[in-house]
């Protein structure tokens, strides 16, 4: 059998960097690690939570556009520094609500000690993130429409960024069919054995009536 690895960890310290900086004894770096995982589920729980609801509106406003791609977090003496790389930074733009978001965070992590900094960055290319068409995908499969249609639709909105290659994988009970299944479209180069090669890579469960799907998406970015 083939032996998979995450494209993410693989490339760890070659084309991917690390999302988490600080130092701790070893005694202590649970608890730090602990702390981060915190901080990151209570930032995705308020996003959630304060998203708009509707279904006949566009990407850049609609539920599938507030999209974290990822977080960074950077300790020090006395400051946590949180960086927030999202998509459509709509949501966290209105007035009050990082100082709203600051407040949950403080109750959430206890740091009396430690003072808290939280920062927006806007990606430039949004549909150049897994995470981004994932969100969109499931959008899509939860209005019912066809997962063909969505895995293409997905593809269109690459054309936009400036990537090499994409793939696209969903599975489980495709269309509602009994017997679950996994359906594949690709476009484009993928060298996944290549570690000089920038690839992205998400991994997104979409809970419809008929049970989990379970959505994988690689984009081949450049090679470096």
């Amino acid at each position: 059998m083939g032996q998979k690895i995450n494209p993410l960890g693989f490339r760890l310290g070659t084309t991917q960097n690390h999302h988490s900086f600080w130092f701790a004894q070893p005694k202590n770096y649970s608890e730090g690690l602990q702390e981060d995982k915190k901080i990151r589920n209570c930032i995705k729980n308020y996003i959630q939570k304060n998203r708009k609801k509707g279904s006949n509106r566009k990407m850049e406003s609609d539920s599938s556009s507030e999209v974290i791609t990822h977080i960074e977090i950077q300790k020090e003496i006395d400051t946590i520094h949180v960086i927030i790389h999202i998509g459509f930074p709509n949501l966290l733009k209105k007035k009050g609500a990082i100082e709203e978001l600051e407040k949950d965070l403080q109750k959430e992590v206890n740091s009396v000690n430690q003072r808290l900094n939280i920062s927006i960055e806007k990606v430039k290319e949004p549909y150049r993130q897994p995470n981004i068409l994932a969100e969109y995908i499931a959008f899509q499969l939860k209005n019912r429409v066809s997962f063909r249609k969505a895995m293409k639709k997905a593809i269109e909105l690459t054309k936009k960024a400036d990537i090499k290659g994409i793939k696209i994988q969903i599975a489980g009970r495709l269309a509602g069919k009994e017997i679950a299944r996994a359906e594949c479209i690709k476009k484009g180069r993928l060298p996944l054995q290549t570690i000089r090669a920038k690839i992205d890579y998400c991994c997104y469960p979409i809970r419809t009536i008929y049970g989990v799907l379970g959505v994988k998406i690689w984009i081949f970015v450049e090679e470096e």
